[in-house]
């Protein structure tokens, strides 16, 4: 009997070589199948066809037991529905035990969104006069210019960018690429960062745009430590990361008249109703103002 660890491994190959996923994506569905593997050993349950739905509920019980959140328990529950979909189509098993598993249900969270100004005092963090900062300054306007994950933003090549025409062209979920435009301030920064003279000199890879101070291209995780430090150099409060920025372009973008579905071309969402999120933001941050600054509202303060 072929054991779930060695279907594992198959369906990794599929992902990187057929869907050709990121190594991000695919290290995440990786970290998801090993929890699971190792809850299949415990219970002597080794192979595809052992696992049913009871298997499944009791699975899920114990990431609640081990204090999972609901968004980490639907993680794994999406994870599982991707490889048990593709078992089925391999012919490995004759059952899909997840058809009648049911997602934990989510509080709907309303996403952090920054002001303008405090968008402009955190572009105003990054050393300008260093190569590091230049970059850092290139990838923070990039990221509001056009709400990029960081994920496209470390696979971003020398050729998907047009500077002449201010575009660029990503590559999202679902291996679906997307041209978008970028702002003159990303233009300019993009610029200065690729022709820079250090960066000539240092770059190893040849096709990145973002390289980190090896020269090779940049990783998600690398994006997201500088992220960090440069939230604990601003004193800001909340809790920002580059993803703060996808959120808060999107909602500056609906408060300044763009239409919800140009919003939802650009951000790559295949569904509207994932982009609807930002117009109770938008809606949100109007309330807050309007009892801000109507003086009806003042006098009852």
């Amino acid at each position: 009997m072929t054991s779930f660890q060695d279907r594992v491994e198959q369906f990794f190959e599929y992902l990187s070589q057929v869907k050709q996923l990121s190594s991000h994506t695919i290290r995440g569905y990786g970290l998801d199948l090993k929890r699971f593997s190792l809850f299949l050993q415990k219970k002597s349950k080794v192979g595809l066809e052992q696992v049913d739905k009871e298997i499944v509920r009791e699975y899920l019980h114990y990431l609640v037991m081990e204090g999972c959140s609901k968004t980490t328990q639907s993680r794994h529950l999406a994870t599982l529905r991707t490889f048990f979909k593709f078992a089925l189509r391999r012919q490995w098993t004759s059952v899909n035990p997840m058809q009648h598993i049911s997602n934990p249900k989510l509080k709907k969270t309303i996403p952090v969104i920054l002001s303008y100004d405090q968008v402009l005092h955190l572009f105003s963090l990054p050393d300008t006069a260093t190569l590091l900062g230049i970059r850092d300054r290139a990838i923070m306007e990039l990221l509001y210019s056009s709400a990029l994950r960081i994920s496209e933003l470390s696979t971003l090549n020398r050729q998907d960018c047009d500077l002449e025409q201010a575009s660029i062209k990503v590559l999202g979920k679902g291996n679906r690429h997307r041209l978008l435009p970028i702002t003159r301030q990303a233009v300019s920064w993009l610029s200065a960062y690729l022709r820079h003279d250090k960066r000539k000199k240092k770059q190893q890879d040849l096709q990145a745009v973002f390289l980190n101070h090896l020269g090779t291209r940049i990783s998600v995780r690398s994006l997201d430590r500088t992220f960090k430090k440069y939230l604990l150099k601003s004193g800001m409060a909340r809790q920002v990361t580059p993803h703060t920025i996808r959120h808060t372009i999107a909602t500056h973008w609906l408060e300044n008249g763009m239409d919800l579905k140009t919003v939802q071309v650009l951000l790559g969402h295949r569904s509207l109703k994932t982009t609807t999120i930002y117009t109770q933001v938008s809606v949100r941050l109007k309330k807050d103002v309007y009892d801000k600054t109507h003086p009806s509202q003042q006098q009852l303060k």
